[in-house]
């Protein structure tokens, strides 16, 4: 499957209905490269399977957001750097923000430029109607941003919270934007198609098919001109399908895991054909079910923690395409490096083997002939879980397998279908099962989609905000409440530290890599990609980054 960046289980009823539909479609090869850069196209695609015409901005399960076309157009009032996370955010249709009373009040000063699509003026009463439609909907409000006061004063909007929203602010200002003249109009938003979308940014629909989405630059963008004038998105049967279109130069830009990249990509054109694969500050990682005994022991989880080998899963699992772990922390280096510890500033997640045994010898577990057997004398064995057919995942838990072998845990991995291992995991119906966690401008969004008390669920009951393991532990909960709600830098800090204290002795998920905002593209018809060098913007084009990307590039003159 493609590689991974979701922010919440909601996201899995996208990908399992993608899998259905992929099964029975036809070649989804339609929209290939007739011309790139010298015709002003530039071709992109996934790995996703046919689509339904739907570009409702605001569902995760629309074409838009599968594809990522939602991003040029429908925009943000600031853009963010989610590999740079601690950069200001660039003004986009707002010039200006200013954060208030501890982050419970923001005004935003529009750019009266800003228009939409249909030439009509885009005001500070399209705002407002924006933030009002997500607070009357929830289904809309996909990051939960607790929306209370909304207000106009001339060209600037005023939001006010009850509580602090230090760590959702990124999120608040990046919303899209919409038209009130015509959502206005809509009997029912959270299913509105929005089949004939209108938006402020550079591009228009111009036409539609379950394989093919072709955008065309609009003569009167507001913000400038484009250089690329169609955008064409394939939406390809699979991984093999996009790995050729992409080799042959079919597709030029995507985010496609390839266990040999370099033989299957990188050398068909070692002069244009290139990749990166940053992160930002979330993780993947082996979640546990810390209400299934003797799983509820911190001493065991540590234990498996420290035998993990997460080189061999960075090489073997991953073929070097997700950013390794390094810290036991979980937090990504080095978009990472100015939230670690001190105490953890030199820690490393190399196997200690002798240092786990040890561990569960002072927990009371005894390891006899190869067998560990818990405090009861009952010997440890578990059941790992992922979907068939995700093949990093599957690599992963074999290595993690083999691992845990020499501290005497016996483990068998059980595969199956998205659709079932999505619902099974919202429900807490296993064991351990590798998974992703929500990603944001600080570590915060990593610990909180894990270790959050206040969002635990019980058992059987759907667990969509996260904490899919049901980890409970009262100091982990009240340092997350205070870091949303510190009114300084050091309490921030202090709290923070703690959770990374927990996180490392108790071991709720144990994090095998951080996960990439990468892309492959090439440079054959357009230069100007982000890169390790000029790291404007995370390469993957289904992040709001991806419009400042676009408008970045320009023909190449090769």
């Amino acid at each position: 499957m493609s590689v991974r960046r979701r922010t919440t289980l909601r996201a899995v009823a996208a990908a399992t209905v993608v899998v259905a539909l992929a099964a029975g479609c036809s070649n989804a090869n339609s929209g290939a490269n007739k011309g790139g850069g010298a015709a002003g196209v530039l071709t992109l695609g996934k790995p996703d399977g046919p689509q339904t015409n739907n570009s409702n901005p605001f569902l995760t399960t629309s074409a838009g957001a599968v594809l990522g076309y939602r991003h040029m157009i429908y925009e943000p009032l600031a853009m963010t750097n989610m590999i740079r996370p601690t950069e200001k955010a660039d003004p986009w249709l707002a010039t200006e923000w200013a954060w208030e009373d501890n982050f419970t009040k923001v005004t935003f000063t529009l750019d009266d430029r800003a228009k939409w699509a249909d030439g009509k003026p885009l005001t500070a009463a399209d705002v407002e109607f924006t933030f009002n439609l997500l607070k009357e909907h929830p289904a809309l409000n996909g990051d939960g941003v607790p929306f209370d006061g909304v207000a106009v004063k001339g060209k600037q909007v005023v939001l006010t919270f009850e509580e602090s929203q230090f760590v959702n602010q990124n999120k608040i200002i990046q919303t899209f934007i919409v038209p009130k003249h015509i959502w206005e109009k809509v009997e029912n938003p959270e299913t509105w198609p929005n089949r004939t979308p209108v938006g402020s940014g550079p591009y228009k629909l111009k036409t539609f098919t379950p394989q093919t989405t072709t955008l065309t630059a609009t003569p009167t963008y507001w913000n400038g001109d484009t250089k690329v004038k169609e955008l064409r998105y394939t939406a390809y049967n699979d991984n093999s399908a996009a790995t050729t279109a992409l080799a042959t130069g079919k597709m030029e830009w995507s985010f496609v895991f390839m266990p040999n990249h370099k033989q299957l990509f990188i050398d068909k054109d070692p002069k244009n054909h290139q990749l990166w694969f940053p992160s930002g500050l979330g993780i993947h990682g082996l979640w546990f079910n810390t209400t299934r005994k003797p799983f509820d022991n911190p001493a065991l989880r540590k234990a498996m923690a420290m035998v993990v080998d997460r080189k061999a899963i960075h090489v073997q699992a991953q073929a070097t395409l997700y950013p390794e772990i390094t810290n036991p922390t979980g937090i990504p280096l080095p978009a990472g490096e100015p939230f670690l510890a001190p105490e953890y500033e030199d820690a490393t997640t190399k196997p200690d083997v002798a240092g786990a045994k040890k561990v569960l010898a002072e927990a009371g577990f005894k390891l006899s002939g190869g067998v560990l057997k818990d405090p009861g004398g009952k010997p440890v064995t578990l059941t790992f879980t992922d979907p068939a057919g995700w093949n990093d995942y599957i690599t992963g838990l074999a290595i993690i397998k083999d691992n845990i072998k020499e501290i005497g845990i016996e483990a068998k991995v059980k595969t199956q279908t998205a659709e079932a291992w999505g619902t099974d995991v919202a429900n807490g119906n296993f064991d351990a099962t590798l998974h992703w966690t929500n990603s944001g401008a600080t570590p915060y969004d990593m610990y909180q989609n894990i270790m959050d008390g206040a969002i635990v669920q019980p058992i059987g009951k759907s667990s969509q905000a996260g904490n899919f393991g049901r980890f409970k532990n009262a100091e982990a909960t009240a340092a997350l409440k205070e870091y949303a709600n510190a009114t300084t830098d050091a309490a921030r800090t202090k709290a923070l530290n703690t959770l990374q204290k927990i996180f490392v002795e108790q071991a709720p998920m144990i994090p095998t890599a951080a996960a990439p905002i990468g892309a492959e593209f090439s440079t054959k018809n357009w230069i100007g990609w982000p890169s390790e060098a000029n790291p404007y913007a995370p390469p993957q084009h289904t992040q709001r980054t991806a419009l400042e990307i676009v408008l970045n590039l320009k023909p190449s003159t090769k």
